[in-house]
């Protein structure tokens, strides 16, 4: 499912629950949720490929008039320009030079100090369809690769499909546009970008010159798991234990997709609850019993930890479609579920295999803390920070203005246009910087800025949806929200591999 607070979940969404629906678009990416529309899309197909800045591929669709950075906040009585923290954050601010990611990477040397010794690094974005966003990503992950050892790249995809796009960057198996043509539909569509398909070609590329030592690819949801786990899993089981096969294929009666990536995740969460429910209980079963049954004496033992982290993947799917949509304080749990899980598999790749992970996802994902507690009582940052401790780094991303691609208030995609940010923002003082876009390591500031870092201010956290139910702003103390945070003056709408052409998720 595309991204949570100020992402998105489609994995409890119905169409006829549109009270849930809106909690989740908005915190921004649940597609499936999305009002039918009989005239397509509101955007013109983009270029699949780039060779600089994005820009839109034909007019944008009209989105309004730029929206204002939410309310000013009133300065203190007797506030001065004296008691600005621009100055501080001008001496705290390391300039970036590009975010295109080839090229030299000399001035992300603040940043591979600033993550140190780290093994997670949640880099978080603004908006889930910015170009810069997504080149920036690749920037630091090709930083961190060369300069920090890191190994793994994860994104908000789901298990099976980060398996899919793995095996063509270990081994070249596959075309990864047609894959991620093929999964990055419905809920994932953002995903579904030229940005991306770069990146992971410069992943395969890399491992082709460092056979011995590669980076791997992860997708660390659950919104749909891919007939690939089942044949996986069945595979193993009728090696290692095949008097359990019997039992293993009436646990997964009838649960292995027979359609498309799209279709079944359009489809799945429409069964009566109760359905759902008695599928969670029969995942649950199945994985007690490969892990009751081991690896067998003499067997391979990290085969069997992959077959029961595939069988446990399969799991997560069922059990976090079978929340209560119609009940409130389900979906506060769903939510809470949803972000647990993406960190317990981030968590158990990293301490499995010993890589360091890059973890890509939506601010309100990587944060330290919930930005709407209410309704996502806790974040996959946080359970990181709890899990990991200062080993986990969140960056989170900012922006004063540029546009996007998000679904309109018709369920339509379109490209929006914000900005620049208005007196009272976050981004509207961190604009003021000289840099025009830079790297500020929140921990350590100046005690000039401490107190303006620490109080909460309108910021910009848009998903799937613009603007939203809730608007396009959060609340955010920046330096409670994240470690380092990395500022971009303008961002663009983000390349479609394959522009979409009905309303997505329908």
């Amino acid at each position: 499912m595309v991204p949570g607070p100020g992402g998105g979940e489609s994995w409890i969404m119905k169409p006829h629950r549109p009270a849930l629906a809106a909690l989740v678009l908005s915190l921004g990416a649940l597609i499936a949720a999305a009002p039918p529309s009989t005239s397509g899309p509101s955007t013109s197909s983009i270029p699949s490929s780039f060779s600089g800045p994005a820009t839109p591929a034909g007019p944008a669709t009209p989105a309004g008039p730029a929206t204002p950075a939410g309310p000013a906040t009133p300065a203190a009585p007797g506030a001065s320009a004296a008691r600005s923290p621009v100055p501080a954050l001008d001496r705290a601010a390391h300039p970036l030079r590009t975010t295109d990611p080839r090229g030299d990477l000399d001035d992300l040397r603040s940043i591979g100090m600033m993550v140190n010794d780290a093994t997670v690094v949640g880099l978080g974005e603004a908006t889930h369809s910015s170009h810069e966003f997504f080149t920036m990503k690749q920037r630091v992950f090709r930083y961190l690769v060369e300069n920090k050892g890191f190994r793994v790249f994860a994104l908000e995809a789901s298990w099976s499909t980060g398996q899919r796009l793995n095996d063509y960057v270990l081994h070249g198996v596959g075309d990864p546009a047609q894959i991620m043509r093929t999964e990055f539909q419905s809920t994932y569509v953002f995903w579904n970008n030229t940005e991306y398909l770069d990146l992971l070609r410069w992943m395969r590329g890399y491992n082709v010159q460092h056979p011995h030592d590669p980076v791997q690819f992860m997708g660390d949801d659950f919104a749909y798991a891919g007939p690939e786990l089942y044949d996986k899993v069945a595979g193993y089981m009728a090696k290692t234990h095949p008097e359990l096969l019997p039992r293993l294929t009436e646990l997964y009666r009838d649960l292995r997709p027979t359609t498309t990536p799209e279709a079944h995740m359009n489809t799945y969460p429409l069964r009566p609850l109760a359905e759902l429910q008695e599928i969670a209980g029969r995942t649950g079963r199945a994985l007690d019993l490969l892990k009751q049954a081991g690896p067998g004496k003499g067997g391979d033992v990290e085969a069997h930890a992959w077959a029961v982290r595939n069988v446990t993947a399969i799991d997560q799917t069922a059990k976090g479609y079978a929340f209560d949509p119609d009940d409130p304080g389900e979906a506060a749990r769903a939510m809470r579920y949803r972000d647990q899980i993406m960190a317990d598999n981030v968590e158990w790749w990293q301490r499995h295999t010993g890589s360091k992970v890059l973890l890509a996802a939506h601010n309100g994902h990587v944060a330290l803390q919930s930005h709407d507690p209410q309704h996502y009582p806790k974040v996959q940052g946080s359970f990181l920070r709890d899990k990991l401790g200062k080993h986990y780094v969140s960056i989170g991303s900012t922006f004063d203005g540029g546009s996007f691609n998000a679904l309109d208030a018709d369920g339509r995609m379109a490209v929006h246009t914000v900005g620049p940010a208005k007196p009272g923002s976050n981004e509207y003082t961190l604009d003021k910087a000289r840099p025009r876009d830079y790297v500020l390591d929140l921990r350590t500031a100046p005690n000039a800025a401490r107190d303006w870092l620490n109080t909460p201010r309108a910021t910009w956290s848009i998903g799937g949806a613009y603007p939203g139910p809730t608007g396009p702003y959060k609340q955010i103390a920046l330096a409670n929200s994240h470690d380092v945070l990395i500022h971009l003056h303008r961002v663009s709408p983000a390349h479609w591999l394959t522009a979409p052409t009905a309303p997505a998720g329908k």
